[in-house]
Formats: structure tokens, C-alpha cells, sequence
């Protein structure tokens, strides 16, 4: 079987590739599969990797302490050029809107190496909102050979910007996948609620939230926490310190507000199971809420994943404080517009979109010269 590189550095590609290369290594089996971790966030996507049992063949030094974007951008393609150089793979799968995402793209693109997108297709159609990663997904979109969109209106924007039919492949999204792996073992984990508390999830680490946007969200939960006392606010807080300083400053000594560090995978989907609404500004926890029935509001001015919103089980809120605190207060106040947003039904998959994804994979390799052939058809 042809070598396959799996390339991830965050924790939200490492939750939603883990599947993919799961699935892979079932399929092709473990010396066909490589898992590379190009060190972009380590420590986070060590603690995800945990929950799936997999282990990086490789970790690269691509992250250097308060690095800017470009450093990291020319870090990891430099990283990513030697290893594709030394081991040339017969494809690359990448994931999502991150740098690494996008210079793995780039590189294999440079190699003339296939690239396989998870999560093609999403689009907010502002390139400062959310950034970098509109952009690099856009970027992505231009280089990729095959286009895994997570749902119809994501493989329709492709086809708006000229993508071929043939390249995009509608699959769901690899995080249902994730929360399907770990759903059973959350029943040994999870102790009754209080039914009287309202637990609410927040995390929030966004560029676009730093400075004076992160300090007005502490306010609005601290004001939310004062103005319901059956409200108990878990905030897993991000380890950048533009995150931690001023959550910690404004919420650090709110008896019913819960101060966290970064969470494994799986206590997460545990704190996220027995929530009563989450609040957050993270795609991924947008796309996991609703498979637990748990209404999320949107702490952006806008998502790039409108089904939750469509189907109702999300709301786009912005960062206004009042709007925010007005919004969780009527979910807490009014029963019947809570359940109005306690949905069933998960708009963005059915947990078998990795299995879609290896399959298109197995039947494009299946297709493709081995690597012999192409070298000597370049060298003629």
C-alpha cells in the first residue's frame, strides 16, 4: 500500500483527523498510515491525541515561543519540505483552516503530491473574520486534489468557486465521527446533574477576541453568573496568555464561575454532555453540541457553520455583552424557547464520514502511477 501522511498540529485537527487515520490504518493498515504532528500547539494536541489512542510517527519543531504567523508559516513549510523530500509520500490529508493545514497543502502542492482536505468548503466570505483561517482555508480550496465538504452548502461553495464535481466529495464532518468514538466511555464518567443548576460551557480563544473584546466577555459572564444563582459557569481557559491574563484577572475569584485548565477530549465531551448551554466562539464545539441536544450561542459575529443556526439549535450572538447575557438569561428563563434549541438531530454528520473519506482515498490511489513510475516519466 502507498505511504499516506496524516498532518496535524492543533487540538481540533488532531479530534477530527484522528478518525480519518483510524480508519485509514484499518483500511490500508499501519505501515501504510503515518500520523506526523508538526508541534504547531503540542501540549493541546498531545491531551486529544490521548482519547484516540494515537500515537505521531513524527513530531517537527515548527513553533518557536511568540513566533508571529509568518514565522510559524515559514517554520513549518521549511519543516514539511525536508520531510516530503527525504520520504516523498503517495498523499497528504490535511484538515481544516489552520497554518499547518495550510502549509501542508502548500508543500505537497510544490511536490506534486496529492492532497486530500478534510472539512473543504466552509466559508465565512470575510477574510479578517476569523483569522487567518478563512484565508487559509480559501488558499487550501486552490491547491487541494480532493475536497471532503462536510455538508451540502459547503461543496456548493466549492462549486461557486470553480471546484470540479469530480474533486469534492460530500462526507459529514469527522467530528461526529469523534464524538461517536468516545460516547461510551463518557457513560462511566458522568455523574447525575443537579437538576436545579444550569451548567453553562464557555471557551473562548479567537485572534479576533483578544484585547478589549476577551475583557468585555469576562464581564458579561461575571454579570450573567450574578444575575442567576443557579447559573455554575466551567470555562476551560486557553493556554495564550492574551487569553489566561484577563480571564483569570476578571473571573479568577467568582465563586460559581470554574476556572479550568485545557481539558483532554474526553473530560471535555464530559463537561459538554452535562451542560445546559454552551457559549463559545470554537467551530468544533458549534458542530459537537448538537449531538448532545445542547444549545450553543455563537459568541461571533458570524460562524461559517450556519446549519446549527438554520436548524436552530444555535444562535449567532456577537460579542456585545448585553446581547450575550440577554440571550443566556432567556434560555435560562423561559423553558419554552430552550427547548425550542434542543435538537436531535446533528446537522454536520451521521458519524461515517471518515469511512466516506477512506474510501474516496482507496479508489483515488488505487488510480494514481507509483512513485517509480512518476519519477521516471518527470526524468523523460
Amino acid at each position: 500500500m502507498k505511504k499516506i501522511l496524516v498532518i496535524a498540529g492543533t487540538r481540533p485537527e488532531v479530534i477530527k483527523l484522528a478518525p480519518v487515520y483510524l480508519e485509514a490504518v484499518d483500511r490500508f493498515g499501519t505501515d501504510a498510515v503515518e500520523w506526523i504532528n508538526t508541534g504547531q500547539h503540542t501540549a493541546l494536541a498531545d491531551l486529544a491525541l490521548q482519547a484516540f489512542g494515537v500515537s505521531p510517527g513524527r513530531v517537527l519543531e515548527s513553533m518557536a515561543p511568540g513566533g508571529s504567523l509568518g514565522v510559524l508559516t515559514r517554520n513549518l513549510v521549511s519543516e514539511l519540505d525536508g520531510l516530503f523530500t527525504q520520504s516523498p509520500p503517495e498523499a497528504v490529508v490535511v484538515q481544516g483552516d489552520t497554518t499547518t493545514a495550510f502549509a501542508g497543502a502548500l508543500v505537497a502542492f510544490y511536490h506534486r503530491i496529492p492532497s486530500i482536505h478534510v472539512e473543504a468548503g466552509l466559508r465565512s466570505f470575510d477574510c479578517a473574520n476569523p483569522f487567518p483561517e478563512e484565508a487559509n482555508r480559501r488558499m487550501i480550496s486552490s491547491l487541494a486534489t480532493i475536497h471532503c465538504a462536510p455538508t451540502p452548502r459547503a461543496a456548493e461553495n466549492l462549486r461557486r468557486e470553480g471546484v470540479s464535481e469530480a474533486q469534492i466529495l460530500i462526507t459529514g464532518n469527522t467530528v461526529v465521527d469523534a464524538v461517536h468514538h468516545v460516547r461510551d466511555k463518557l457513560l462511566h464518567l458522568c455523574r447525575p446533574v443537579d437538576e436545579h443548576k444550569r451548567r453553562i460551557l464557555v471557551t473562548m480563544h479567537r485572534r479576533e477576541a483578544w484585547g478589549d473584546e476577551m475583557e468585555k466577555m469576562c464581564i458579561a459572564l461575571r454579570t450573567l453568573a450574578d444575575s442567576r444563582s443557579q447559573v455554575e459557569i466551567h470555562f476551560p481557559v486557553h493556554l495564550n496568555p492574551r487569553v489566561r491574563e484577563p480571564v483569570h484577572r476578571l473571573l479568577g475569584h467568582h465563586p460559581r464561575i470554574h476556572l479550568l485548565d485545557p481539558l483532554d477530549y474526553l473530560s471535555l465531551q464530559k463537561v459538554l454532555s452535562q451542560s445546559y448551554l454552551v457559549l463559545t466562539d470554537s467551530g468544533g464545539i458549534q458542530e459537537e453540541a448538537p449531538s448532545y441536544g445542547v444549545p450553543v450561542l455563537v459568541l461571533r459575529r458570524l460562524t461559517e457553520r450556519p446549519e446549527a443556526v438554520e436548524q436552530g439549535s444555535a444562535q449567532v450572538t456577537g460579542t456585545d455583552p448585553d446581547i450575550v447575557v440577554s440571550a443566556a438569561q432567556r434560555l435560562i428563563d423561559d423553558h419554552a424557547a430552550y427547548r425550542s434549541m434542543v435538537k436531535n438531530v446533528n446537522p454536520f454528520g451521521d458519524g461515517y464520514a471518515a469511512a466516506r473519506i477512506v474510501q474516496r482515498m482507496a479508489e483515488f490511489l488505487s488510480q494514481q502511477p507509483a512513485k517509480t513510475e512518476r519519477a521516471s516519466h518527470v526524468a523523460a
